[in-house]
């Protein structure tokens, strides 16, 4: 089939590149989000997906709306047989979703109805589910909301982190996409309507939703921090300065004594933190301006005092 491919970040690079590889299908154009300013410099920058587009020679179409006329236009005149989808981050107006004839394939990464929206594999964690995956749906005009044609599992692992987890699924999920464009160009598969049962949202995360929460249980906080990381990043304040933490673990809270919620204990191997059931052992701290260090380094730096805690 004649493609025309959707993308913006990092984890549509597999799926682009598997698109590219299949010798069943042509990318005749990419579409991704228009470059954005990056770095220190906060100069403009590809996205990774168009990154990828233009080491393959490939056409990349970048606008800042997917209604413009011109757009809309050109997308026409390409005239594709279908159109995969992957973190496009903008939404596809029914002027765009009538024009390739096998529609629009939206690659999910979680096991629709579950978690549709922005952060699917973020929420999964801090929820504690054991099992996500992805899915490749028709696009509708609704939120994630079309029938699905394929899936496939992936278990969650004890210590996972949200990077982790998205690096597997965007491999199984790439995989899972080439074999639905197969099966479309081969008509052997239609789109199943979505369950009624069991939706749940997953909308975008913000810097609010990633200030760990020491007042919750372990277990909470442990999860909260994994989902969270590396983007957009745990943090919490200490001594009135915002500071980022890196994955923590979880402890025996028989061996650690009483900590009240969010104090501070310092051994020579750890940095304890209380929360409403035991403590969790800090992984990494990263204070501004400075590289992520191991929490006993930072704190042997910032000369805790007994009692003290974060904010």
């Amino acid at each position: 089939m004649r493609l025309v491919f959707a993308g913006t970040p990092d984890v549509a690079v597999p799926a682009l590149r598997a698109l590219l590889d299949s010798d069943r299908h042509e990318v005749a154009a990419v579409v991704t989000r228009p470059d954005a300013p990056a770095g220190r410099g906060r100069r403009p920058t590809r996205s990774p997906v168009g990154t990828l587009a233009d080491s393959a020679g490939l056409e990349v179409l970048t606008p800042r709306r997917p209604s413009d006329p011109d757009f809309v236009a050109r997308l026409s005149a390409l005239a594709p047989d279908c159109c995969p989808v992957v973190g496009y981050g903008a939404l596809i107006p029914r002027v765009a979703l009538d024009i390739p004839r096998h529609g629009w394939v939206n690659l999910h990464f979680s096991l629709l109805p579950a978690w549709r929206g922005a952060a699917p594999v973020q929420a999964a964690i801090r929820h504690g589910d054991e099992i996500t995956g992805a899915s490749t749906f028709a696009l509708e005009e609704g939120l994630d909301t079309g029938p699905v044609y394929g899936t496939v599992t992936e278990v969650i692992r004890a210590e996972d982190t949200a990077g982790e987890l998205l690096r597997r699924l965007a491999d199984a999920g790439a995989a899972l996409l080439v074999a639905t464009m197969d099966r479309i160009a081969d008509g052997t598969v239609r789109p199943v309507p979505q369950s009624a049962d069991g939706v749940s949202h997953a909308p975008k995360l913000t810097a609010d939703d990633a200030r760990v929460d020491f007042s919750v249980p372990a277990f909470a906080v442990h999860r909260q921090v994994r989902s969270v990381t590396p983007v957009p990043g745990a943090w919490t304040l200490f001594r009135g300065q915002r500071v980022g933490l890196g994955p923590v673990l979880l402890t025996d809270a028989r061996t650690v004594g009483e900590l009240a919620s969010c104090e501070l204990r310092v051994t020579k191997r750890e940095v304890l933190v209380g929360t409403a059931t035991g403590a969790v052992r800090l992984g990494e701290v990263t204070v501004p301006g400075k590289r992520a260090m191991p929490a006993p380094d930072w704190a042997r730096g910032a000369r805790l005092e007994p009692g003290e805690r974060f904010e």
